[in-house]
């Protein structure tokens, strides 16, 4: 028998460099609106990976200091979640240059000692399923979270259409059902969710959310670039749990809530 799921995902925080007011934002709306969430979802970029750079650091903090921060983050998260909220953490491209083989991140003769599970923090991080930074295909979706027509990923182009291309890209490559939604981040502009088009009078039966950044809104090497759309924002939704294929209809509703 088919059950609803309640989800809700965020996008982007880059820890340390959580925003304070986009923190409190988040903890509120989900003490208030998060009772009955099955699932809660951080769609990549938890952490900015900037200390592992093998380029001079601007910054003085260390990884241990990210680590501390994304795991404060994640704990106070929990905290306003029902005890049997399942959590996600689809892993983003600055999570994965903690463990990319590319010699301008980590040395590749420590990588795998300066994992985040191999931190002190060890069992904050392990509480949540973590899913690889992978684009999918029709062989590979490793990389997206599937809830019924619903799916989550990070998020690889940051065009100003990249939403809707790359949402059909994703909905293709997991099967091609019609009615799929799809949840990503990347970019740091909140979207609503909105429908696919083909033209401005021929709509396709595929949707596409954007949940924005939990980050800072000007970091420096956006300091000369245009950051007038990014935001904070939260995607909230309620999804039927069954086999894309066995659907028919729209079987989800969701809404993309941007912080004031």
């Amino acid at each position: 028998m088919a059950t609803n799921k309640e989800f809700a995902a965020i996008s982007c925080v880059h820890a340390p460099f959580q925003r304070e007011e986009s923190t409190n934002w988040l903890l509120n709306r989900l003490s208030t609106d998060g009772s009955k969430l099955t699932d809660f979802i951080i769609l990549g970029d938890l952490l900015e990976s900037s200390a592992a750079s093998v380029h001079p650091d601007e910054h003085s903090h260390t990884l241990a200091d990210e680590y501390e921060a994304a795991a404060g983050y994640l704990t106070a998260i929990q905290q306003c979640l029902p005890p049997d909220c399942r959590l996600h953490w689809l892993l983003g491209n600055h999570d994965d240059n903690l463990q990319v083989s590319d010699s301008r991140r980590t040395d590749r003769r420590t990588r795998d000692l300066i994992h985040w599970s191999r931190s002190e923090w060890s069992g904050v991080f392990g509480r949540w399923k973590q899913y690889p930074y992978i684009k999918p295909s029709v062989h590979n979706q490793r990389g997206c979270l599937q809830i019924g027509q619903v799916i989550f990923c990070h998020g690889w182009d940051a065009g100003q259409n990249s939403d809707e291309l790359e949402s059909l890209q994703v909905a293709y490559a997991c099967g091609g059902h019609s009615h799929r939604l799809v949840v990503r981040g990347h970019t740091h502009r909140p979207r609503p969710v909105s429908q696919c088009k083909r033209s401005a009078k021929v709509m396709l039966p595929y949707w596409y959310a954007n949940a924005g950044t939990m980050g800072p809104l000007q970091p420096q090497y956006m300091s000369r670039k245009d950051v007038s759309q990014w935001n904070a924002g939260i995607v909230w939704g309620s999804v039927r749990v069954e086999r894309p294929s066995r659907l028919s209809g729209v079987q989800w509703q969701a809404q993309t809530e941007i912080m004031p």
